[in-house]
């Protein structure tokens, strides 16, 4: 049996992947969480083949859990299943070392199927948002991606400065940068394009 560990805050979602992932005979999913910091506990208590998790969740998104995960040698190998197509994902998830990156809306078949290439050792990339992922690099780095992502949560500068154990005037500055990179006027829209295209 493959043994799978879903995350997924939407509870509605969360039951049908598991519905449906349980009508296929060599699958058992043996964990379901709604945030990204009880994903991550349930597959260090549970040690899954498979982890199978949306990307934006509470506390950590998918690919923060995956990036943990890789960090601490974890044996569960990870499928990212986002519900939008925004290729700058795919390229943040093979840097953390997701095995698997398909779209919500793929056929439940081959989601099974998936799970099976990636238990096996192997990958399951949806191709289409191959191709396109390697159209347009990310221009952010992990720091100006966390600052603005803070940012866009609504938290001041001291907020940010304290969380990430930084200057006021460091997180204006990667801000700067990051708004400076992304051509945009201020850190709303600089957000709003980095969250479009997959970047925050």
């Amino acid at each position: 049996m493959i043994r799978v560990v879903i995350a997924e805050d939407q509870s509605m979602i969360l039951g049908a992947l598991a519905a449906l992932l349980e009508i296929e005979r060599d699958i058992e999913v043996v964990g379901q969480a709604a945030t990204g910091p009880d994903a991550l506990a349930l597959v260090e208590r549970t040690k899954p083949d498979v982890l199978l998790t949306d990307i934006e969740m509470p506390g950590l998104t998918g690919l923060d859990v995956a990036g943990e995960l890789r960090a601490k040698s974890s044996t569960a190998r990870v499928i990212i299943l986002p519900t939008f197509a925004r290729p700058g994902y795919l390229r943040r998830a093979l840097d953390v070392g997701a095995s698997g990156y398909l779209l919500k809306d793929s056929p439940s078949a081959q989601l099974a199927e998936a799970i099976r290439r990636v238990a096996a050792g192997g990958r399951a990339i949806d191709p289409t948002l191959a191709a396109e992922a390697w159209t347009e690099p990310d221009p952010l780095t992990d720091r100006e991606r966390q600052v603005l992502r803070l940012a866009d949560e609504g938290c001041t500068g001291e907020h940010i400065a304290r969380q990430l154990t930084l200057s006021e005037g460091t997180v204006r500055n990667y801000l700067s940068e990051a708004i400076g990179k992304l051509g945009a006027a201020n850190r709303v829209e600089a957000a709003r394009i980095a969250r479009q295209k997959g970047w925050l």
